[in-house]
């Protein structure tokens, strides 16, 4: 089972591993972005190596989507969410 890291993860790390930070894109992306593609924009845009452990959060044009984007020790995982009311 995939699981995303907890707020509390992510304000209060393992003593073992940095803080990862989160990176949002400004600009929206196309959803029909995969892994690779993501990965780019964040290494192209950002500068930012997307194995660091960090978030690469990604918005559609309309705003009821987004995309998180991170590294999960073995390989990408890549969280997906569709509001059905209201906007990121």
């Amino acid at each position: 089972m995939i699981t995303l890291p907890s707020l509390r993860d992510l304000d209060h790390p393992n003593e073992r591993r940095a803080t990862p930070r989160i990176w949002l894109a400004v600009e929206h992306a196309d959803m029909r972005c995969g892994f690779d593609r993501l990965a780019e924009i964040a290494v192209s845009v950002v500068g930012q190596d997307p194995r660091s452990g960090h978030l690469f959060l990604f918005r559609s044009r309309g705003g009821d989507r987004i995309k998180i984007l991170y590294w999960d020790r073995d390989g990408f995982a890549l969280w997906y969410k569709r509001l059905e009311e209201e906007t990121f």
